[in-house]
C-alpha cells in the first residue's frame, strides 16, 4: 500500500536563517524510498490497513554542485562572518499508519479508491538547505511526535491482464510540530531557524501520481513499474518562501515466486530506485540560491512475502542514495506491513 513518509527535518543540523532569511530550498513531502514497489496500483475492493516503518540514516550533506559539504561560512548582519565545520550524523525513523478502501463499483471504467495517512516521526530531516544558510550545528532527534498528514480522496485505476494505469490526487496538512527559534553564532550573533524538535514541514502540498505497471505475463507474476509524483507546494509558516515544485520518478522490478505448491503464499523480490528533482525555483523574499535546484537518486532491491487468500504483505526494502546536489544523501530501510480486513 501507498504510505506518504515524510522524511524527516534535521532543521537543526542545518537550518539557520540569517538576518531571517529562510532556506535556499526545501524538500517535498513525498518520500520515494518509502514505498513497495507495487504500492500504486490499486487491489481488489475491501478495505484496507497498515503500517509502514521508515529509517533514514545520513552522514553527508551535499552542496550546489554535488561535492560533501565539510565546513560553512555565514555572513549575518554588518557583514559579520564565522566559520564552522559541519559533522553530519543523522538518523531519523517514522512510523506510518494508514486505512484504505476500494470501492466495489467503477468509476469512468476504473476502480476507485481512498486513503488517509497520518505520519508520526521523531525528526524532519529538511535537507534542501544552502550553504549561507546552515548553522554547523550538530543534530539529535527529537521527541517522537504526529508529523503531516497525507490524504488522497482520488484514486483511479484502470486494469488489463497485462497492464495497470492509475492515477492519484491527495494533499498534505500540516498537522506535525513546527516552529521557529533563535540561536546565538560566535561572531554573527543571533539568528533564526526551526526547532530540532520539529515534526513537521510548516506547508501545504498537492500531489498528483501517475503509474504505469507492464505485466509481461497475464497472471502478473512480473511487474515492471514506473511512477511519476508532482509535487506543488504552498507558502512556508513564519518566512516568506514557497518552495519549488518538485518531481519524482520510482521505478522496480517485482518477481512473485511461489512459496507452497497452491501458490497461496508468495515471495516478492526485485531491484528498485528513485530519482527525485527539483523543477521550479523557490520564490518570495526569504528564498536565496533560487536557480539552485536540488536532487536525489537511489537504487536498492526489495524482498518480501504476501499472504493471497488473507491478503497479507510483510515487505522489507533497502536504498542507497548514490548521488544528490543541494540536500542529504543517506541510506533507507523499510519494514512494511498492510491486510485486509
Amino acid at each position: 500500500m501507498k504510505q506518504k513518509l515524510l522524511v524527516l527535518s534535521a532543521a537543526a543540523l542545518i537550518g539557520a536563517n540569517l538576518t531571517n532569511t529562510a532556506y535556499a530550498g526545501e524538500i517535498g513531502h513525498f518520500s520515494p524510498g518509502a514505498y513497495n514497489i507495487r504500492d500504486f496500483a490499486l487491489p481488489d475492493p475491501g478495505f484496507y490497513w497498515g503500517a509502514y516503518n521508515y529509517g533514514y540514516r545520513t552522514t553527508r550533506a551535499n552542496d550546489a554542485n554535488g561535492n560533501k559539504i565539510g565546513s560553512l561560512t555565514l555572513t549575518g548582519p554588518g557583514n559579520k562572518t564565522t566559520t564552522l565545520n559541519l559533522n553530519v550524523n543523522i538518523s531519523a525513523y517514522a512510523f506510518s499508519p494508514f486505512v484504505m478502501w476500494v470501492s466495489a463499483k467503477k468509476v469512468l471504467g476504473a476502480k476507485y479508491g481512498a486513503m488517509l495517512n497520518p505520519t508520526f516521526s521523531n525528526a524532519n530531516i529538511d535537507g534542501l538547505l544552502s550553504l549561507g544558510n546552515r548553522t554547523g550545528r550538530s543534530v539529535s532527534a527529537g521527541e517522537f511526535n504526529i508529523a503531516d498528514t497525507y490524504v488522497q480522496p482520488v484514486w483511479l485505476d484502470w486494469t488489463g491482464k497485462h497492464y495497470d494505469a492509475a492515477y492519484g490526487y491527495g494533499f498534505y496538512i500540516p498537522t506535525g510540530s513546527y516552529k521557529a527559534t533563535t540561536v546565538i553564532l560566535p561572531t554573527v550573533g543571533p539568528v533564526q531557524t526551526l526547532s530540532a524538535s520539529n515534526t513537521g514541514y510548516g506547508f501545504w502540498t498537492n500531489q498528483n501520481q501517475g503509474a504505469l505497471y507492464i505485466y509481461p505475463w497475464s497472471d502478473q507474476r512480473l511487474a515492471i513499474e514506473n511512477v511519476l509524483t508532482w509535487e506543488i507546494h504552498r507558502k512556508k509558516r513564519n518566512f516568506d518562501i514557497t518552495p519549488g515544485q518538485n518531481l519524482t520518478w520510482n521505478w522496480g522490478v517485482s518477481e512473485y515466486l511461489p512459496l507452497t505448491k497452491d501458490e497461496s503464499l508468495l515471495l516478492e523480490l526485485g531491484p528498485t530506485g528513485y530519482g527525485s528533482f527539483q523543477v521550479s525555483d523557490d520564490c518570495g523574499a526569504d528564498a536565496a540560491n533560487v536557480g539552485v535546484h536540488d536532487s536525489v537518486h537511489a537504487v536498492g532491491a526489495q524482498v518480501g512475502a504476501t499472504s493471497v487468500k488473507r491478503m497479507i504483505t510483510l515487505t522489507f526494502s533497502w536504498l542507497h542514495e548514490y548521488s544528490s546536489v543541494d540536500r542529504f544523501q543517506g541510506n533507507s530501510l523499510s519494514v512494511n506491513f498492510s491486510a485486509r480486513f
